[in-house]
Order: structure tokens, then sequence, then C-alpha cells
């Protein structure tokens, strides 16, 4: 398995998720956040009722501090509910924060 490499722009480090290569049980990827003294994330991507929220979980339950970009994820809507209103309505539980594309570019120009 090639050795995780980070994204570096401006003294912050950018993470794409390595389960396209390796799978979600094949990488390091909170080891290897650790060895880059990374404890704070921001999450984004599709299916927020399933990998996003599982990412959420598991990077909370190691302890960091996480956000999610509410307008970049997506959830299903199927007859018995809607999916995206409900992972919404966790994520407000859960996250240390939800944010807006438009907040999280603000919070991280200043």
């Amino acid at each position: 398995m090639p050795e995780f490499n980070p994204y570096i722009e401006d003294g912050e480090t950018i993470v794409v998720s390595p389960h396209k290569l390796y799978g979600p049980h094949a990488n390091n990827l909170i080891l290897q956040l650790r060895k880059q003294r990374v404890d704070k994330i921001i999450l984004a991507g599709m299916t927020a009722n399933l990998y996003v929220e599982s990412h959420l979980r598991e990077f909370l339950e190691n302890g960091f501090e996480v956000a999610v970009v509410r307008d970049t994820v997506a959830g299903p809507k199927i007859p018995e509910g809607d999916g995206y209103l409900s992972v919404l309505i966790n994520y407000r539980y859960i996250a240390n924060g939800l944010w807006t594309t438009a907040e999280t570019v603000a919070k991280l120009v200043q």
C-alpha cells in the first residue's frame, strides 16, 4: 500500500479519503492524521446518511473536532422519509459544526 500523502496548501492539510484506492478498512487515515497533528476536520461528500455520517462518527470517537458542510452532502428521499433531512438532524446533535459552503470558505479565509 502506498504511503499516505496529504496535500498541503498555505499551511493547511487537505486530505481526500483513500477509500477509492484501498477500501474503508485498509487505510490508516486516523494514524496519518495524528502524525500530521491534524485535530480538526471538515467533511464534505456524497451519501450523507452513510459514508459522511460514518466518517463523522469515527472521527469524533477518535477525538477529532469535526464540521460538516451541509450543502455538499446528499441523502435519498424514499416513501418512508427524507434521508437528507434526517441526517442534518443527526449532524446537529453530534457534529462540532454544520456549515454552508460560504460559511466554510469564510472560516478558512480568516
